[in-house]
């Protein structure tokens, strides 16, 4: 919470010019790099939620209502969860990597005898940088997957396009969506700040930097768990 509070403080920085480029590089290496793989598992959930879900409702002769249910899994819960975990697992995992490899190797100390505030110069951009992109992610995520699963309609439950798609809209709405990407806002700041204090608390040399991946990894999986779940039920209980 501090390395967090820290890093909201050094956002007053934001308005320099390189602070700004490093923002966008960031985006960039967490956000756009992860596309491919977001595309890929997005897709897959969106099928396998619509598969599983329809041949259930099929029983009961309403397969066609499968858009609604892909839809509202994916806004509220599957999206940000699915995006949070795949970016804790790349993203996270390589910071704390990063983090701890600067620190074994004296360069965060090297920082701090030139007077250049970590914080400032690693954490801050990284965080904003993810806490812009993982909702965006999360969005094409959720996308992707009610794509994914109206591909499985009609081509194994006979359900045509637009009756998948009707279904899906009619009974999704902004509320979903708004908590979706807050979650996802949560997860990406989250992320971040597990990997960095992971990082700076790195000893033990390449020992070191190998737990506090394991470490980052571990915690960040359950932190997203136990968020979202809270936000859940904040919300809709």
């Amino acid at each position: 919470m501090l390395l967090l509070f820290e890093a909201i403080v050094c956002m007053r920085l934001l308005f320099k010019r390189r602070n700004r480029i490093e923002v966008l590089r960031q985006m960039f290496v967490g956000g756009i790099k992860s596309l491919a793989v977001i595309t890929v598992v997005a897709s897959f959930t969106g099928m396998i939620l619509a598969l599983q879900t329809g041949i259930e409702m099929r029983r009961f002769g309403q397969e066609v209502y499968i858009g609604a249910a892909v839809m509202v899994s994916m806004l509220r819960e599957m999206g940000p969860f699915m995006t949070g975990l795949i970016l804790a697992a790349s993203v996270g995992s390589s910071i704390a990597a990063q983090m701890g490899t600067m620190v074994v190797s004296e360069e965060i100390a090297a920082l701090e005898l030139m007077s250049i505030n970590p914080v400032r110069f690693l954490v801050m951009p990284r965080l904003v940088a993810m806490a812009i992109m993982t909702p965006f992610l999360s969005f094409y995520s959720c996308i992707m997957g009610v794509v994914g699963g109206g591909i499985v309609g009609m081509t194994q439950l006979n359900v045509p396009w637009s009756a998948y798609i009707d279904n899906a809209t009619r009974f999704a709405d902004n509320k979903d969506l708004f908590v979706g990407m807050l979650k996802a806002f949560l997860f990406g700041i989250i992320i971040v700040i597990i990997a960095c204090h992971q990082g700076f608390a790195t000893t033990q040399g390449a020992v070191g930097v190998g737990n506090a991946t394991r470490r980052t990894v571990i915690l960040s999986f359950l932190t997203i768990l136990i968020v979202g779940y809270m936000i859940t039920r904040l919300f809709y209980v």
